[in-house]
């Protein structure tokens, strides 16, 4: 998940007010006019008096710490695996995900996945239909006490399951979610852990 605020802006022809949005790697600004930074125009993007302030010279007034904390994590975007909250050293298993770079960044990570299904730090599992949802209940004894069940589904105008019936089925299975990112241009992942 990015940065959501509502700002003052100041930009080269004038004024506005809007929703700034920093969903990696765009920046939007949603004001009387939709605008939207990336690429080369997010370079050098500072934080100053308490303005972000962008490479053509747009500001968008967020106060000292939030300007800093929006220019670090712009300048400094996380990866997929920090997101997912993979560290080293964890034990984690991918089932039925299509995604050939998610095993070499794990292996990167010395995260590689287990074949072993237990006592799992995360489990990545894939799901876009009912059956495939069915299979929760099984997977959740794999999960070590703290261990968090990803499920990776499509998402946009292909996805064939909606997020809210993911979490109603997860839920049902004593499990709660706590967090939604974006796994790849064409996937969604939400997290789910046990019920405390």
């Amino acid at each position: 998940m990015g940065k959501d605020a509502q700002v003052q802006a100041r930009f080269a022809h004038g004024a506005d007010a809007g929703r700034l949005q920093y969903e990696p790697p765009r920046l939007l600004f949603r004001g009387a006019e939709r605008r939207v930074f990336q690429g080369d125009e997010l370079k050098g993007v500072r934080a100053e008096a308490g303005d972000l302030v962008l490479s053509d010279g747009s500001r968008f007034t967020l106060g000292e710490k939030a300007a800093a904390s929006w220019a670090q994590a712009i300048l400094n975007p996380k990866g997929r695996l920090d997101k997912l909250g993979v560290k080293p050293g964890l034990r984690v298993a991918v089932l039925n995900v299509a995604d050939d770079a998610l095993a070499d960044e794990l292996a990167q990570r010395d995260a590689a996945p287990v074949s072993d299904l237990a006592d799992l730090d995360i489990l990545f599992y894939a799901a876009d239909s009912a059956a495939e949802l069915d299979r929760i209940p099984d997977l959740i004894p794999a999960l070590a006490d703290k261990g968090a069940l990803w499920i990776v589904s499509r998402k946009g105008k292909a996805a064939a399951l909606k997020d809210v019936e993911v979490m109603a089925v997860a839920k049902a299975h004593g499990l709660t979610d706590s967090k939604v990112v974006g796994f790849s241009d064409t996937l969604t992942a939400l997290k789910f852990t046990r019920r405390r």
